[in-house]
């Protein structure tokens, strides 16, 4: 085969102002102009193929042989500057899960799965309830506050550290720099070097004094991992990736559900204390406005097609999974969701999908901090027009930027 240049038509840049106001329109466009696979730029003019269809989403992320999660493949290494803010995100030279394959990545994603596996449920909702009370009872007595700024983008990280083993006090700084390092602007890579210092000196304290939280039982679990044990350097960068992953698209995760209580009339019951909707709300967010818009990424390791594509060696495909979920060839504009249909990819799919531990926390976490709200906080509504809201700057998250509301003003509960 002799493939087309990497960009045979004229791509779009994956930024700008649409990104944040109008993304579901964005992707249908995209479709539209270009099909199942469409060309785009990541900031400074760096191409990669943006894959919007379901069937091909689905045919990326299950053959980790043609499209791989080695980022040392890219064939524009060459053209990436050294502190390009996108690059946490890439993950060049990572030795991190992410980056694995084979038998070495089910060692230490099982390594990864026992060690939140062994986390009490009823210890952890137990952790998001105690942090989620502390950010209501700050802004409860004042009848308004910003519920991404002041509330959904600060729990699911407290709710984490602690359980990694921070101390309460580190919380407030992990998450500043997880916010930098995914949005992917200047400050990206100070957010990543901060976090990155962080982890290693929670590994090493606990190296040495081991206690009960997930950074020992990894380093515990690592000693005995299939093939060679897992070094202090292999455990940080994992503990990295799980923080991140599960810090911010839960943070989004529930920051888009209650958006979509406050502004749909089929949630209504639930704001006046029902309780039945809060999964279904949060369910229909992870296949209509799913808080992790796209994925970077794989890397065809020969040419091939996709899409109607000539994708090339080296080529970095990022997955849409946003566009995915709305693609019209497996569901029409507007068709109705099953309950629980849980087919969408917001946890992944294939050999590098969101473990199941993982993905159990996760839930937990946003849903308790959904409840709280709604049980602390009487006639909550949204305090702007819904059309104002906008997502965040990121090329990766789907996230509000703020969600003002208001409600009664009541009194602290730990007064």
């Amino acid at each position: 085969m002799n493939p087309e240049p990497v960009h045979p038509v004229p791509p779009v840049h994956l930024a700008g102002p649409r990104l944040r106001s109008e993304p579901a329109v964005l992707y249908r466009e995209l479709r539209s102009e270009y099909g199942a696979v469409a060309p785009v730029l990541l900031d400074p003019d760096i191409p990669a193929w943006l894959v919007l269809g379901y069937r091909e989403l689905h045919q990326v992320t299950g053959d980790s042989m043609l499209f791989s999660r080695d980022s040392g493949l890219w064939n524009q290494w060459d053209r990436v500057p050294r502190d390009w803010p996108l690059l946490p995100m890439i993950g060049r030279g990572h030795s991190s899960v992410l980056h694995t394959a084979g038998e070495r990545h089910h060692a230490r994603v099982a390594v990864i799965g026992g060690a939140l596996e062994a986390v009490d449920p009823f210890e952890l909702r137990a952790h998001a309830e105690r942090f989620a009370d502390e950010l209501i009872d700050a802004v409860c007595a004042d009848g308004q506050t910003d519920l991404v700024a002041h509330y959904a983008a600060l729990l699911p990280v407290r709710v984490l550290a602690t359980l990694y083993g921070f101390a309460d006090e580190q919380g407030p700084g992990l998450v500043a720099a997880l916010n930098d390092m995914v949005d992917g602007r200047e400050d990206a890579l100070a957010g990543q070097l901060h976090v990155a210092a962080s982890m290693a000196r929670l590994v090493a304290d606990r190296a040495a004094r081991p206690a009960d939280d997930v950074v020992s039982r990894m380093l515990a679990s690592g000693r005995t991992a299939a093939g060679p044990a897992l070094s202090h350097e292999e455990i940080t960068q994992d503990l990295i990736v799980m923080l991140t992953a599960g810090h911010q698209p839960t943070a989004g995760w529930i920051g888009n559900s209650l958006r979509l209580m406050l502004t749909d009339a089929r949630f209504a019951a639930s704001l006046l204390g029902g309780r039945r909707s809060v999964a279904e709300a949060m369910n229909e967010v992870l296949w209509e406005d799913t808080p992790t818009q796209n994925v970077a990424g794989r890397w065809a390791t020969r040419d091939t097609w996709l899409g109607g594509r000539a994708v090339r060696a080296g080529d970095l495909v990022l997955l849409g999974i946003q566009a995915a979920h709305h693609d019209p060839q497996v569901r029409t504009h507007g068709t109705a969701l099953p309950g629980g249909n849980s087919a969408h990819f917001s946890f992944g799919h294939g050999e590098h999908r969101c473990p199941f531990p993982a993905q159990e926390v996760a839930e937990v976490v946003a849903r308790t901090g959904v409840e709280v709200v709604l049980d602390r906080l009487p006639d909550l509504d949204l305090a702007v027009p819904a059309a104002s809201l906008t997502r965040r700057a990121s090329p990766w998250l789907g996230g509000l930027t703020t969600l003002p509301v208001r409600f009664t003003a009541t009194r602290p509960l730990n007064r």
